[in-house]
This record gives C-alpha cells, structure tokens and sequence, in this order.
C-alpha cells in the first residue's frame, strides 16, 4: 500500500503545505487525536504509520482501535505526537483514507446485521475505487462480509457476454474447466439455467431477479448448484434477498455507494 499512500500524499501536498510553513514554525510540536464523530466500523487505521513514515515521520502514534472494531462518537481512535507541520500536512489524507474506508466497512458491517440469522453469506463485488480495491475489500471484510474475486485472474466468472462470445453455456463451461480454477456461471433464462445444471455447474449467479422469482428459481434448481443472487441489491431489501434460500447475495452498493463516515482530527501543542 505505501505507493498508494505516496501518491495521496503527493497529489494532496505537492511541493510542500504552504499555509503551514508560512504560519507554524518549524520546531513548534503538537499532539492530534483522530476521533469518531458517528457510530461506525473501523477500517484503514494501519495506513496511519505509512502516512506519517513518508512524510518525514512522527515522535509517537499509538492505535487504540483496530481494523473492524465498532466506535461510537467520541471514541478516539489513534493519537499522535511529532511536529506540528507534519501533523497538519497529513491531516488530510489520513482523514480521507479513514472515512473513506471505515465508511466501506460500516456499509459491510449493515449488510451483515441485515442477514443476520438467515444461511446467506454476503459478498462484495469489483465494483471499487480504481486503484483502491485491496483496501476496499479489505475495509468490507473488516465490516463482516466475505470478499469475492478480488479480479478477473483469481476465480472464473461466466456472465452473459462470456456465454454469447463463447458460444453458448456448454462451449463456455466445457473451455472453462480447464483453467482449474473455482467456476461460477450467471444464467438469465430458464433455459440457460436447465442447459447450466445439465452441464454439471456448481455455482450459479443469478441476476435481477425479484425474491419471488428468485426464490421459484432456488426451488428448481434443488441444491444441485451453490447460488449467488446479485442485481438491485441493496440494504433495504437484501434480508427479503437472503430469505429465499440463495447461499450468497452480492452488492456493489458495499463499496461504490458507501457514505464516507464523519471523523474528526483535533491538534494541540505540546512542549
């Protein structure tokens, strides 16, 4: 992650905070608090120590809270102690990256709850921040769901446009297999869903579907095949998703809709 980290630092500070150097002197030393401003579920508080390590490093930090831990308004969450520049020149985007994704894992952490009591498994989707993805799905794991692929070399996913450029359900699971890895095929009719079970697939997505129609389709297809329910998902309705038998439903609204949460960063000088 630390080019990551370098580049948000880079793009926020470029040549050096102006305002800082003009108004804080140089030796001036201070104290900050990273606080929580909501209730929310934590995720990205790791990257603090390369924040600070590549903007010239820091005296103290000490991490109170963990990756998935649960806070309330006014829980503190890290301190930090070095000098009052370099404090204030990373204020920003450590903020940034802890909103951004404990904001990911609080949308996880509410997903969880929602199906919670029910078989089904929540799982996150592609759906992320380019060049953010390993710490999004990381921030929905923290948040209680479990992560699907995490690209297009990991795990074999065969949607529509697979089966049309491949020449059908058979041509496409048949030149599928031998890969060797995990085989999961979308199916959009009920003939594409009898030609997939007569084929032998093990894992099906089923897309766009109501509960009802969804939960007609899993009595059909009888346990012969793991299914994973995805399209129009959201918090509001995914307990009526996870009710009709499906082992997983998948959301993409966990990453690319979650609310960054309200966290705060207050600073005092210390001698």
């Amino acid at each position: 992650m630390t080019e990551i980290v370098r580049l948000a630092l880079e793009e926020d500070i470029g040549p050096g905070d102006v305002t800082s150097i003009a108004c804080v002197p140089e030796t001036r030393m201070a104290a900050g608090r990273f606080l929580a401003r909501e209730p929310l579920t934590l995720a990205g508080v790791g990257l603090l120590w390369e924040i600070y390590q590549l903007s010239g490093g820091i005296d103290e930090l000490n991490i109170l809270k963990q990756d998935g831990d649960r806070c309330v308004d006014g829980d503190i969450i890290a301190t930090v102690r070095g000098a009052a520049r370099t404090l204030l020149a990373c204020e920003r985007v450590a903020l940034n990256f802890l909103q951004r994704l404990s904001g990911v894992a609080t949308a996880a952490a509410q997903f969880a709850a929602a199906v919670q009591g029910t078989r089904c498994q929540i799982l996150d989707t592609r759906k992320t921040t380019p060049g953010l993805r390993t710490l999004e799905k990381a921030a929905a794991a923290a948040g209680g769901v479990m992560n699907h692929r995490m690209g297009l070399y990991d795990a074999i996913l065969i949607k529509n446009n697979h089966i049309a450029a491949a020449g059908g359900v058979r041509n496409a699971l048949d030149r599928a297999r031998h890969s060797g890895l995990p085989i999961e095929i979308e199916v959009r009719t009920r003939e594409e869903l009898h030609k997939a079970l007569e084929c032998g697939a093990t894992h099906l997505l089923l897309d766009n579907l109501t509960p009802d129609e969804a939960a007609d389709w899993i009595r059909e297809i009888a346990g012969r095949a793991k299914v994973e329910l995805s399209g129009g998902i959201t918090l509001q309705n995914v307990r009526d998703y996870a009710g009709v038998g499906a082992d997983f439903v998948s959301s993409g609204a966990i990453t690319h809709s979650a609310r960054a949460v309200d966290l705060s960063f207050r600073l005092e000088l210390v001698p």
